[in-house]
């Protein structure tokens, strides 16, 4: 089949490598614009752009898609299918229902669960141990569409959102191709998702790294791991953003906590460890953390350098 491919980040790589090595062809990409990044503001490339065009496919990078002369411009590609993996933006009609396959999404969450921009971060903070990618086909309203496909994957108790993202990449590449040989033979079966579970994940935003130190340790674990590694998860200490990458939660056993910590308090700070007390009488241990502008250091030597002890606290701000 032609296929028109829809993508932008690291997380469709896979899927448009496996359809590049397939028996299909992949008429054209459509991207979002190159952006700025990093501190310096560097102008780069989306990761979906830069594979395309080292395998010399067409690539279009419209502002909007609501303009009828970029949707003829698309669809003068004649793809016998659309199918979508993280572009970021909505399709208007014309681009979901004239392929004559119509145009499928590869999202990452087993729905109706965590519809949205960011459903394995979602699913992470919520403290799931399990998720996967949904094959749909693509309708008017966000991730509504009956489901094709779906495979399921464990999520680790230490696992970050980039480990986690990584592995259902290459899981959706793989059901992708196994879907559209089903539809090729026009064997596909559409089962509607039951809209009353439905859950949302919401776009990510900075502050949603802030720790509440008044929350239990299970849940602050969940944060730094699902917002690994953007936002990531942070605290202040002394006016000074400390950014947490790491941390486990400590047994019952190992806190010691006896109702005299206060929450965001530092229980232990020494050689390589870093103990922090959380709400509901609970202990964080964190493992990797550096303090914003400057460079990561093992945690014995960031705790050498900075000569915090035990008594001292977090804070949700700056003051």
């Amino acid at each position: 089949m032609k296929i028109l491919f829809y993508g932008t980040p690291a997380f469709a790589v896979p899927s448009l490598q496996h359809l590049i090595d397939s028996e299909h062809e992949v008429t054209a990409v459509v991207t979002q614009t190159d952006k700025p990044h990093g501190r310096g503001k560097i102008i780069g490339s989306p990761a979906v752009k830069k594979l395309a065009l080292e395998k010399s496919i067409p690539v279009i990078q419209p502002t909007t898609l609501k303009d009828d002369s970029v949707q003829r411009s698309i669809l003068d590609y004649g793809a016998d299918i659309g199918v979508v993996v993280a572009y970021g933006k909505f399709l208007p009609d014309p681009l979901l229902t004239i392929p004559r396959h119509g145009t499928i999404n590869v999202h990452a969450s087993l729905l109706p669960k965590y519809r949205g921009a960011a459903p394995i971060q979602r699913a992470i903070m919520a403290g799931e141990s399990v998720t996967g990618v949904t094959i749909i086909r693509l309708v008017n309203e966000m991730d509504a569409g009956p489901m094709l496909a779906h495979s399921s994957l464990k999520i680790g108790r230490n696992d970050t959102s980039s480990k986690t993202e990584c592995a259902l990449a290459n899981l959706g590449a793989k059901l992708l191709h196994d879907t559209l040989a089903v539809i090729e033979q026009n064997q596909e079966t559409e089962i509607e998702q039951n809209h009353n579970s439905a859950s949302f994940a919401p776009r990510l935003r900075y502050s949603d790294g802030l720790i509440d130190w008044n929350n239990p340790a299970r849940d602050i674990h969940n944060q730094i791991r699902a917002l690994h590694d953007w936002p990531n998860a942070y605290a202040f200490l002394k006016g000074i953003r400390y950014i947490i990458f790491q941390s486990q939660i400590l047994p019952a056993t190992r806190t010691g906590i006896s109702g005299t910590f206060m929450p965001g308090e530092i229980i232990e700070a020494r050689e390589d460890s870093l103990v922090v007390s959380a709400g509901e009488n609970s202990a964080l241990c964190v493992t990797e953390i550096q303090r914003e502008g400057k460079r990561k250091l093992p945690l014995r030597a960031f705790l050498t350098g900075c000569r915090w002890t035990a008594g001292l606290a977090f804070s949700k701000d700056k003051l």
